[in-house]
């Protein structure tokens, strides 16, 4: 393997981290949980803009991002109790509801920081190249490989092997059980619903950093998103992981070889997944 393509393959593992970061967030929400949450790419962009203004205040990049996660999570309290608990179980209402909620937040966003790209600035220990491999590669985008690495395994064990967890998967197939068992499902959906805003600000601080931050970002990243999600399969950890990492290297591949389709490379398969297994490679049956 030559440099260049050892190049565009870290920069397909890279981005496909920061996807898995964000659509794991929207796996949590949407595959568990059922809900269609279309203000997801909103609450990215939000984090980074957040993350952004708090790094900045501060100069530290540690708390810009736990600046954006905590936005995050404060915009996904204010949409779970105050709008989402009046369409529990309605698809179309959730699809129109929190499209219409992203639509609002973009404008409150464009007004607040206008037209104008940001950067959110790295610590200097997270700059420049380092070798690696053969080749000279950017020091922050191993340090978002690792990331994605740190946050699959994090959610694994939280799912898999905590109390919360099984929880969380018993009552997405049956609250009522739960319910009557003394235990508070809604406080654990709730959260859910919050680790899964989380995510999607954190994605939106860290990918801030080098996709940038600008009006319109959040639509892409949703398209990414859920493109990840079909492919690997609603409610499915793993599947979610398998997704991104392939979503990010047909990104890296087709914007290489085939700039004009580039969307193509990656949707293409897509219908293709969607017409031989309607469920995702690891998608189960609600």
């Amino acid at each position: 393997m030559n440099s260049l393509n050892l190049f565009q393959l870290l920069n397909g593992l890279t981005f496909a981290a920061l996807l898995f970061v964000v659509a794991s967030g929207f796996t949590l929400i949407f595959g568990l949980m059922r809900i269609v949450n279309l203000a997801h790419g909103a609450l990215y962009l939000a984090g980074g803009y957040a993350g952004y203004t708090v790094g900045r205040l501060t100069g530290s990049f540690a708390l810009g991002v736990l600046g954006a996660m905590a936005a995050a999570a404060l915009l996904g309290l204010i949409l779970d109790r105050g709008l989402l608990r009046f369409v529990r179980g309605y698809d179309l209402r959730q699809v129109l509801l929190t499209l219409g909620v992203a639509l609002v937040i973009d404008d409150m966003l464009l007004v607040a920081f206008g037209g104008d790209t940001f950067t959110v600035a790295v610590p200097e220990g997270l700059r420049g190249a380092v070798r690696f491999a053969g080749v000279f590669y950017p020091r922050y985008r191993l340090f978002v490989l690792a990331l994605g690495v740190v946050v699959f395994a994090a959610l694994w064990i939280l799912l898999n092997r905590t109390r919360l967890g099984a929880l969380i998967r018993a009552g997405v197939d049956d609250a009522e059980t739960i319910d009557a068992m003394g235990i508070n499902i809604r406080r654990i959906f709730l959260f859910t619903f919050l680790l899964g805003a989380s995510l999607a600000g954190l994605g939106g601080a860290v990918g801030g950093a080098f996709l940038t931050i600008y009006p319109g970002a959040d639509a892409e990243i949703l398209v990414f998103s859920l493109a990840v999600v079909i492919i690997g399969g609603r409610g499915s950890l793993a599947g979610a992981a398998i997704g991104a990492l392939m979503v990010g290297l047909l990104n890296a591949i087709g914007q290489v070889m085939f700039p004009e389709l580039a969307y193509f490379v990656i949707f293409g398969p897509v219908a293709a997944i969607l017409a031989f297994r309607p469920l995702g490679l690891f998608g189960k049956p609600a």
